[in-house]
């Protein structure tokens, strides 16, 4: 049998050609995001970005999907799935994580944020990290926060700025408890309502309005019957990025460390989109006749105060409370 003796170039080549196989025949692990809004949407955005830099900084160990419109469920399903490793993570609303611990109550009652920077303040300084941390038991962690904006007031009619214009206006709000008691805090009457049937019950009076962000008020075309907006600001709900225990505890230490930096950076970058896809919302309805109307919502928030006081209760709660006042 003859033996060849390869010269030093060749085996150069066949080193070289074999690590580059052996580096593109191994699979990268599969990393499924559930989402229940479109790919239009500024968290979906920002969740991309964030994919396209762990799967960079993992040199491509890690291929993040984004499932959109609910195609892997609603999100209390998606919940489920990211808690039994089913999935990997998940964008949830925190009511969802509220009914495991009731420390999120402080994250989501009204007039907790002074504002947007606030929030996104809050956010991104550190001080949620401990809350995010403790769901581990449960079968997941908490990433981190996005905002879903600011919810503000729309009717038809007349702008209304105070709580006594308030007064017998039925507004539509989400079919909770706490919602109902901050519009009648407010003034107003709050009347629990499916999305799809507002437009309708505002054109027929069966509404006088009702409360969202500037996108949605927008890409539901509520401005047609309730063309005056209200900067009442008076709620500003966390979304939550979750991630599977067990995908994490397949994770090498560094990947998990890049994980958490990665998605904390995503937040900011979150904002930064939201707040650009407000804008052009406001526009839009702008030259559509709609009225955005500016106001000093003191008297709002001091109506709101007895909610809060019965919304904060636990040692828990209360402590956070602070910690994001002390933040304004």
């Amino acid at each position: 049998m003859k033996f060849f003796k390869l010269s030093k170039k060749a085996l150069l080549l066949v080193t070289a050609f074999g690590a580059f196989y052996s580096a593109n025949t191994i699979a990268a692990t599969e990393v499924k995001i559930s989402f229940n809004q479109s790919d239009k949407h500024p968290q979906y955005q920002a969740l991309q970005e964030f994919g396209e830099a762990f799967s960079k900084a993992t040199d491509g160990r890690y291929k993040v999907n984004i499932f959109p419109n609910e195609l892997l469920g609603d999100q209390r399903a998606s919940l489920e799935l990211v808690q039994n490793g089913a999935i990997q993570m998940a964008v949830v609303a925190n009511p969802l994580v509220e009914n495991y611990d009731k420390t999120f109550t402080v994250l989501g009652i009204p007039y907790v944020y002074a504002n947007t920077a606030h929030q996104e303040k809050v956010f991104t300084s550190g001080i949620l990290d401990e809350l995010f941390a403790s769901t581990k038991k449960l079968g997941f962690e908490v990433l981190t926060a996005y905002t879903a904006g600011a919810r503000s007031l729309y009717v038809k009619g007349a702008p209304v700025k105070t709580k006594a214009e308030l007064q017998g206006k039925k507004i539509r709000v989400l079919q909770s408890d706490t919602m109902i008691k901050m519009l009648s805090c407010m003034g107003g009457t709050g009347v629990p309502m499916n999305q799809g049937e507002v437009y309708t019950a505002i054109q027929q009076g069966v509404l006088d309005g009702a409360e969202n962000n500037e996108i949605t008020y927008v890409d539901l075309k509520q401005y047609e019957v309730a063309p005056y907006f209200i900067r009442t600001e008076h709620l500003r709900i966390a979304d939550l990025l979750v991630v599977s225990d067990m995908f994490l505890s397949m994770l090498t230490p560094e990947d998990q460390a890049t994980l958490r930096k990665l998605a904390k950076e995503s937040t900011v970058k979150e904002f930064k989109l939201w707040n650009a896809q407000i804008k052009k919302a406001e526009d839009m309805a702008k030259e559509k006749g709609a009225t955005f109307v500016d106001l000093d919502t003191t008297e709002f928030q001091q109506s709101c105060k007895p909610l809060q006081e019965e919304l904060v209760t636990t040692p828990a709660q209360k402590a956070l409370y602070e910690k994001i006042i002390a933040l304004k």
